[in-house]
């Protein structure tokens, strides 16, 4: 079988150690980089390679990624795609409902979310967490614990702070990389042009389509934040201070996460921990959830849309006897953001809170930004600014 790979395949092979394979040393590759630089294509050309080498030993393989429907995309497509390039597909070997498996040489490689783990076995020659920026830690830490001899994640480097960093590349076991599209001599060309189109080049700069924050991410594959933060400055901390607490409660169902924080004001600042980060479409759920924070008799200020089909979670909460009140957005979201942008905001740390932090932006109209958040990552922010305005400024609705 000839292997055709790029860097990233160059630096895997130098760096793994087959005869350590067997061993009771667990190796680890870390694949930082920019969007084109062949990470994806790369690994998967490794554990071809690794099933070539382990032929008929049955190794077991789990590639994964937060959601399945995004593997599934990409990913698995890829992996179909570079067989039958190889002329080495075989339909029979593919199956394809769950675990979703392909046999390879006499090993398993099998493909799943971190939404539906668990399907199949839990012992693991290899993992590899595709997109590791969107991987969940505590689901990283209870596969690595169950994985064998080999670990590998990719990413394009778009939060400048993540458990990656701080918990994983720092292992002693654990190798790092970083390429970018320029080291990529397969990409085709179309993509390499509109990578290239993000660069602030006087030129593209005229085009209108240079993005510092996009060149440096996807283009250099550096560490970076997005421009445009609404809250840029912020200060993140351990834990919080003693003091009197507040909630506050924005509702999500089926898709959107329902977010709880936890409030307290000192002096100027204003300290925040989120405390429910996930869809709860059940007020039972939630109620059970919430006291499982501690929480009993406090007072919640909670967002006023809080009907899914045949519930009011308001309602349903105060029946279940939670203390629920509504906030008021009768002055609106640019006056609640105005209110929390008078404080020093401090935050205890969470992936999820650092995500909205970093991607809540101001929208952009034509490269301009304008004075109107964009409609994502605004579930932590609008649970804080519910529970400031009713606890702070006695706003409430009904």
């Amino acid at each position: 079988m000839k292997i055709r790979g790029g860097v990233n395949l160059e630096f895997l092979l130098n760096e793994f150690s087959f005869e350590k394979a067997n061993s009771e040393q667990k190796q680890g590759f870390v694949l930082e980089g920019g969007s084109g630089s062949g990470k994806t294509y790369d690994i998967i050309n490794f554990l071809l390679i690794y099933c070539q080498t382990n032929y008929n030993k049955n190794k077991d393989i789990l590639i994964f990624r937060e959601t399945f429907a995004d593997l599934r995309k990409t990913v698995l497509k890829d992996f179909e795609k570079i067989l039958r390039a190889y002329n080495l597909f075989d339909d029979a070997s593919f199956h394809r409902s769950a675990p979703v498996c392909y046999s390879f040489m006499g090993n398993k490689i099998f493909f799943t979310g971190l939404d539906s783990v668990g399907s199949h076995g839990e012992r693991h020659d290899v993992i590899w967490g595709n997109e590791g920026m969107e991987l969940n830690h505590e689901a990283w830490k209870q596969l690595n614990q169950r994985c064998n001899e080999v670990f590998i994640t990719d990413y394009n480097p778009s939060y400048t702070n993540h458990w990656i960093y701080d918990s994983l590349i720092t292992r002693p076991d654990t190798k790092f990389f970083r390429s970018t599209l320029l080291q990529n001599y397969f990409l085709p060309e179309g993509q390499r042009k509109e990578i290239l189109s993000y660069e602030p080049t006087a030129e593209n700069i005229k085009n209108g389509t240079a993005d510092d924050y996009m060149w440096k991410v996807y283009g250099l594959g550096l560490r970076s934040a997005p421009k445009g933060a609404i809250f840029p400055h912020v200060n993140w901390i351990e834990k919080m201070p003693e003091g009197n607490y507040f909630y506050g409660l924005d509702f999500g169902f089926s898709n959107d996460p329902t977010a709880l924080t936890k409030i307290c004001l000192q002096g100027n600042d204003l300290f925040v921990e989120l405390l429910i980060y996930e869809p709860i479409d059940s007020a039972n759920v939630l109620a059970d959830a919430i006291r499982n924070c501690g929480i009993t008799n406090e007072m919640i200020t909670a967002d006023t849309s809080d009907k899914y089909n045949d519930v009011e979670m308001c309602k349903d909460l105060r029946n279940l006897g939670l203390n629920i009140k509504k906030t008021s957005k009768a002055k609106g979201l640019l006056h609640r953001i105005g209110l929390l942008k008078k404080h020093k905001i401090n935050i205890v740390y969470n992936l999820n809170a650092k995500r909205e932090q970093e991607n809540y932006k101001w929208r952009e109209v034509n490269g301009i930004n304008v004075n109107e958040p964009i409609d994502k990552f605004n579930h932590f922010w609008d649970s804080l600014g519910y529970g400031y305005m009713g606890n702070l400024t006695n706003t409430f609705g009904f």
